[in-house]
């Protein structure tokens, strides 16, 4: 990490002790007892608060994650920080005013100060790194096809903050765009010669040898190493790293909703989220969304529609209609026409819908009957699931978990229309991914990320 980033990290660490105070004199101002400022009171918050980080990761670098993430964290890093500060409240009765208003205020200001002062702080990384000011320069080992998506992931993404600084393998194979630096005989003269602040490996796994030589050679130059595994074969089961001793052992096991008290505490969540959003914001809308329906196209309110759900069982996917009429899903010729960019199928009204998310909310009544989910792979209709299981790779396997009204694959920018087999694949990729690495906490990443995202809008929702 160069010099810049560790600059970051401690602003980060100094950041959150000035949250912690001015969250402390807020509660105090709000409750009255702004007279009542304990020192001792703001020195036990901040010990427990840096405490609390190494269990919960607050300060974990999360570049590559979206900001609904870091919130999340924060989260869990509260509820840990509130029973740790309660607990020792009853044991050292310190002086003062610490009842329940006061620990919600200043729970509250830590949530509200952490978060936003966090974005800002965010952000201001993300144009430090489109500037090239903060950026970890990366040595590329091995021209292998990790290597490659690699390379194209960073180049794409910038705010992952890494310039490839070149690629050395034993082949000519040069990766478009990367310079190549010369043989792999060679890493121990461009560490000396070059700045470097990780080396990433992406040689074949069974080329041990020349990997744990080029490893010892970054231990030599205190250079980082991260290594690009293949772990392609390994896609269709869970896939965790242990140690035995010395020896690194690679776990192929159960997903995490094969276990029974994951898929309770996953359907406890889904009823209850689904009835409190009956009760708040779906007796609101559901009435004004029909009565739009009705005014402005002739036709049902609400559009029915045959999908695949769990173990590849057909359900019926509820939603409002969007499309006039007489539209069809299916050309004359069979195919299965997706919605697409300024489809004249699409009422007006409908377009709104679509691209708010807002002909979704049926969908939350599948949820209480139980063939849906709130978070999960979203449901395809029949006709493209049959255009794509034989063409797109571990396709069928995202229907082994309960489809969703929401999912890793659409806060990630895949949603809409799959003009390529390589966008369904990418979309897959992506079901997958939240299949095998499944939490209670990433599905409230995901539903938070969703509800951002109807506010700033989606470019692939039409």
């Amino acid at each position: 990490m160069n010099k810049k980033s560790n600059r970051f990290a401690l602003i980060r660490y100094v950041n959150d002790a000035l949250v912690v105070i001015a969250a402390y004199s807020l509660a105090l101002w709000n409750t009255g007892h702004i007279d009542q400022w304990n020192p001792a009171f703001g020195l036990l918050s901040l010990v427990l608060w840096y405490f609390v980080s190494s269990f919960s990761k607050l300060y974990a670098d999360r570049r590559s994650n979206k900001f609904a993430e870091e919130i999340i964290f924060i989260v869990y890093h509260l509820i840990l920080f509130t029973i740790l500060l309660s607990s020792s409240l009853f044991f050292l009765k310190p002086t003062g005013a610490y009842d329940f208003h006061f620990f919600a205020y200043f729970i509250s200001a830590n949530f509200l100060l952490a978060a936003i002062t966090k974005y800002i702080l965010r952000k201001n990384r993300h144009a430090a790194f489109y500037q090239g000011r903060m950026n970890d320069v990366v040595l590329l080992v091995g021209a292998t096809a990790a290597a490659k998506n690699f390379y194209d992931t960073v180049q794409k993404y910038y705010y992952y903050g890494y310039k490839v600084e070149g690629l050395i393998d034993d082949e000519m194979n040069n990766i478009p765009g990367c310079d190549y630096l010369g043989k792999i005989s060679q890493l121990d003269l461009i560490l000396k010669s070059r700045y470097v602040d990780e080396v990433v490996i992406a040689l074949p796994t069974d080329d041990y040898s020349t990997i744990q030589r080029c490893i010892s050679i970054c231990d030599y130059y205190r250079t980082k190493v991260r290594i690009l595994p293949d772990f392609k074969q390994y896609a269709t089961s869970s896939v965790s790293i242990q140690t035995i001793g010395q020896v690194p052992v690679m776990n192929v096991g159960r997903l995490p909703l094969d276990r029974l008290e994951n898929r309770i505490l996953k359907r406890i969540f889904d009823v209850t989220f689904s009835v409190l959003f009956f009760l708040t914001f779906g007796l609101l809308l559901l009435p004004i969304i029909a009565l739009l329906i009705k005014l402005t196209s002739k036709g049902p309110v609400f559009f029915k529609q045959e999908r695949w759900g769990l173990n590849n069982e057909t359900l019926i996917c509820y939603k409002f209609r969007t499309m006039v009429q007489e539209s069809e899903d299916v050309d004359a010729e069979g195919n299965y026409q997706q919605a697409q960019k300024n489809d004249p199928r699409i009422t007006r009204i409908g377009a709104f819908l679509r691209k708010t998310n807002l002909d979704e909310i049926p969908q939350f009544w599948n949820v209480l009957i139980g063939n849906m989910s709130v978070v999960g792979p979203r449901p395809h209709p029949t006709p493209l699931n049959i255009e794509s299981m034989n063409t797109v790779d571990n396709y069928m396997l995202r229907h082994i978990v309960l489809p969703g009204i929401s999912g890793w694959a659409q806060v990630n920018g895949c949603r809409g229309e799959t003009r390529t087999t390589e966008d369904m694949q990418e979309r897959v990729d992506f079901d997958l991914s939240y299949i095998h690495r499944w939490s209670f906490w990433l599905d409230c990443q995901i539903i938070l990320q969703t509800v951002i995202n109807f506010f700033r809008g989606d470019q692939n929702a039409y």
